[in-house]
């Protein structure tokens, strides 16, 4: 398959006129959860011709490639990243740290060699929290459950944890996050659910893990109590930014 994925990335380069500067898997097989029929999703940050930047009239700056049973490929042009990541959007940090790196480049070590100076924890939690409560919301408060959305809801809510204690983005990884950060209670269900998730297709349903969800619902409380008291920190400057930007063309 990586082979395939690099095939695609070349007719991408070609057909599009530009130069992908890093591509990485970015779901559940890069998160260590992956199903038998789970999808690769590849994501990659390219760059166009110094021309187009100076254009009056632009396109736009993301390239939906392919979607369907097996690859769902999109990328982000390597401006709309930069300007994300003063924002400290934790998209990147994730597509920075995955451990499943299709292509990379000595241009993409620049933008990794300060890539976490622009982390700000306030912007992750919230975004981290918002998506373990909405994924609670929408999957997990049925009798009968789809065990992978499990994994959608406990995978942020240990990156909070994460954030709060290191301070620093997390890592991709489940296992990691779950050795470090998961109570040992409630860790023997997980890892049911985790076999589950690993050995059976990805819309397989059963009877919901009661444990889990109350172990869910009360941290996803005391999260929330604690991220509204953590302080907003926002000190990075555009200028180094601004300079990696500027020297892609030079």
């Amino acid at each position: 398959m990586k082979s395939l994925i690099n095939e695609k990335l070349k007719e991408i380069e070609k057909r599009e006129d530009v130069k992908i500067l890093h591509c990485v898997e970015s779901g559940s097989r890069a998160w260590g959860f992956a199903s038998p029929d789970s999808d690769y999703d590849v994501r990659f940050i390219y760059v166009r011709p110094k021309e187009f930047y100076l254009r009056l009239d632009k396109t736009r700056d993301v390239i939906e490639w392919q979607l369907d049973e097996t690859l769902d490929i999109n990328g982000w042009d390597i401006q709309k990243a930069l300007q994300l990541l003063y924002k400290s959007n934790p998209t990147l940090f994730e597509w920075n740290s995955s451990p499943i790196v299709y292509k990379t480049t000595k241009e993409w070590e620049k933008v990794s060699s300060v890539i976490n100076t622009y982390f700000v924890a306030k912007a992750g939690l919230y975004h981290y929290l918002s998506t373990a409560k909405r994924n609670n919301r929408e999957y997990l408060k049925g009798e009968i459950v789809r065990w992978k959305k499990y994994f959608y809801v406990l995978r942020p809510l240990l990156a909070c944890k994460w954030i709060l204690a290191e301070g620093t983005p997390p890592p991709m990884l489940f296992k990691t996050l779950m050795d470090k950060y998961l109570d040992e209670d409630v860790k023997p269900d997980v890892l049911k659910l985790l076999d589950l998730k690993i050995n059976t297709p990805e819309i397989t349903e059963g009877k919901r893990f009661d444990k889990v969800n109350d172990y869910i619902d009360k941290n996803l409380v005391e999260i929330e109590e604690v991220i509204k008291n953590s302080p907003d920190k926002h000190t990075q400057s555009w200028e180094e930014l601004n300079k990696i930007f500027i020297n892609l063309f030079e």
